[in-house]
Order: structure tokens, then C-alpha cells, then sequence
């Protein structure tokens, strides 16, 4: 079932997102509606506070992306309560948009390594280093749990140019092709 995307402005995606226990009704459900949600959008991740929910669940498919990045050809995957533990020191910038910030792309600068902990779909542990691609969206996801989005991490011009753009949003003034929660 595609889910509405709740967008730039709605007081979920400020929260910061909660553990959800291990027995949490539907879980595998809601993993199999936000892939559906994303792909229906066409981004490449999605966090639960993106569709209304402040628990710590994340979708990302970079699979779409295997054009580019042949390393991953057949990435789908749910990371269940996960946490970055630290940060590479390196980093880069790269243009990001959002799906909950539609129309908005700007550059990011972030580490290109995570120390992340995580549990899979079928409630198995990890604890790995991340690199690369993959690094930089599950920052960008990992954040919408914290209640930050990458719109907060640009430059104070690039704010500046789009705080008028954001406070259209807020007010429900923007357009997209996908469902979401209307914004009053």
C-alpha cells in the first residue's frame, strides 16, 4: 500500500524517532509499504517519519542505481533501529534532495564512512563500517530519526535562497507527483 509522504513543515519529522521493540505489530508490513511508497516516488530511501511514523525504521533501494553504481545491482534492504556510532573523518559534497522536501536539491557536505548498527528485516544484527553511496544516503535517512533533514546542513546562503521555498512548503504550497499528507 503506498503510504502519504508527510512533507517539509509537519511536526513529525522534527521528532526524534523511537526504538520500536522487536515484537512490533505489522513490522514487516509497514517494511513492504514503505518500499512500495518509495518506489512509487522514485527515491532511493525512506525513513518511518517520512510517512508519519517517529519509530527508528529505514527502506533503501539502490538498485535503481545500478546503472551508475554497479555495486548495487540487487540493494534492497530495511535497517531496523539503527544508529550511527561514529563518522569517518573524510568527507565530500554532493547534491541531495528529499522526498519530504520536494522540489529542493542542494549540496551536502558529509562524512564518506558510517559506523552503523542496525537490525535486518528478519531482526538479525549488524555492526559495519559503510562507505561510499550507501554511506551518504543512510546519513541522510539516519537523520530524519533524529528529526534533521538535509536542508539543515547546507550553507547559511543556500538557506537563505530557499528559506522562502521552505516556508511556501510549510504552508502547503508546493507540488509533487506522489501521495502526501496535506499540510494545514
Amino acid at each position: 500500500m503506498i503510504l502519504p509522504m508527510y512533507i517539509f513543515g509537519q511536526p513529525v519529522l522534527r521528532k526524534h524517532a523511537e526504538d520500536i521493540p522487536l515484537d512490533y505489530p505489522g513490522l514487516q508490513q509497514l517494511i513492504s509499504d514503505m518500499f512500495e511508497t518509495m518506489k512509487n516516488a522514485e527515491g532511493v530511501g525512506l525513513a518511518a517519519p517520512q510517512v508519519g511514523l517517529s519509530i527508528r525504521v529505514v527502506v533503501v533501494d539502490l538498485d535503481v542505481l545500478k546503472e551508475d553504481y554497479p555495486e548495487y545491482t540487487g540493494f534492497l534492504k530495511a535497517f531496523i533501529n539503527p544508529h550511527i556510532l561514529e563518522y569517518g573523518e573524510e568527507t565530500c559534497a554532493m547534491e541531495e534532495g528529499c522526498l519530504s522536501v520536494p522540489g529542493i536539491h542542494e549540496s551536502v557536505r558529509r562524512p564518506k564512512q558510517v559506523h552503523v548498527t542496525y537490525l535486518d528485516a528478519d531482526l538479525q544484527p549488524h555492526d559495519e563500517w559503510v562507505d561510499g553511496f550507501l554511506a551518504r544516503v543512510l546519513q541522510h535517512e539516519f537523520d530524519h530519526l533524529e528529526g534533521k533533514m538535509f536542508v539543515d546542513k547546507i550553507s547559511p546562503l543556500r538557506k537563505q535562497m530557499v528559506k522562502k521555498k521552505l516556508l511556501s512548503m510549510a504552508k502547503g504550497r508546493f507540488q509533487c507527483d506522489y501521495k502526501h499528507k496535506p499540510n494545514h
